[in-house]
């Protein structure tokens, strides 16, 4: 039987809280730890990331995944985005700081579950931006036995402004972004690429992708028009010990939608957890 404990609040004293999730089968015996990492605009119950979870945790693992506390967010109301200064307020160090976070709680002895989890055995998924997160986070915390990158980008210096928009957005300190979804004008502060710009060095993902020790797999759709899958294949190149693997015809988010009503994954997303999966198992044991 599958244990599904949502929303629970990690308290922090001196930064905002983070919404978290767990998956497993609670019978005592110690389980790989598997945590996720959504994307640019994600958040942890999008689409069918939940069924993700329950395959991971019918798989023996204990699954979590958790909303980066900048996302926009609340506790309150976790899936749409109603505190937007803090999604301006967000960087990719924060990002960092969050999981590096989440990953000192789940293997501390005090934490709730500490009898199902296997703190010697801790892989990360991020997908999309997320995935750029994780390869960062395990080139620099030992802890981590491997990684995955869903659909993950390969850099991130370029997805910034350019030219006439940057000053714009230099000038004015904020730019916006409008989300498809919910029609939102999200802003993006200023601080978002001044942060980049002093912490370059840790954000280069190619640096820290050829820093990788660890068992490292690469999932990419051949036809994601969000994240080309060119990008898959930097990476793979950077490491060339990972593993690539391509899906064909697969999208930027694997066919999955936002919501996700059905109570089976899509095709292209199976095949992604299935994969994983594997590799986790394959490289764990």
């Amino acid at each position: 039987m599958i244990q599904k404990f949502k929303n629970n609040v990690l308290t922090r004293k001196n930064d905002k809280n983070i919404l978290i999730d767990y998956f497993f089968k609670k019978n005592n015996q110690r389980k790989p730890i598997v945590i996720f990492c959504h994307g640019y605009k994600g958040f942890k119950d999008w689409g069918a990331w939940d069924l993700v979870a329950e395959a991971f945790a019918k798989a023996d693992c204990f699954f979590v995944k958790f909303n980066f506390s900048h996302n926009g967010g609340t506790m309150e109301q976790p899936i749409d985005f109603p505190d937007l200064q803090a999604f301006g307020e967000n960087n990719y160090t924060r990002e960092l700081n969050d999981l590096q976070y989440v990953l000192d709680y789940i293997t501390n002895n005090n934490f709730a579950f500490s009898a199902e989890v296997n703190t010697q055995k801790i892989s990360l998924i991020g997908h999309s931006r997320g995935g750029g997160i994780v390869t960062i986070k395990a080139a620099e915390a030992s802890e981590v036995s491997t990684v995955i990158s869903w659909a993950g980008v390969c850099d991130y210096a370029s997805r910034f402004p350019k030219e006439e928009a940057f000053l714009n957005w230099k000038n004015s300190g904020v730019y916006h972004v409008i989300n498809g979804r919910t029609k939102q004008e999200m802003p993006h502060f200023y601080q978002f690429f001044e942060d980049f710009q002093a912490n370059a060095e840790r954000l280069d993902i190619q640096r820290a992708t050829k820093k990788l020790q660890i068992p490292h797999l690469i999932i990419h759709g051949t036809t994601d028009p969000a994240v080309p899958v060119e990008e898959a294949q930097k990476l793979h190149q950077w490491n060339p010990n990972s593993k690539l693997h391509l899906i064909e015809n697969a999208d930027h988010v694997f066919s999955a939608r936002h919501p996700w009503n059905k109570t089976e994954l899509p095709k292209d997303l199976a095949i992604a957890a299935n994969t994983t999966i594997q590799f986790i198992k394959k490289s764990t044991t």
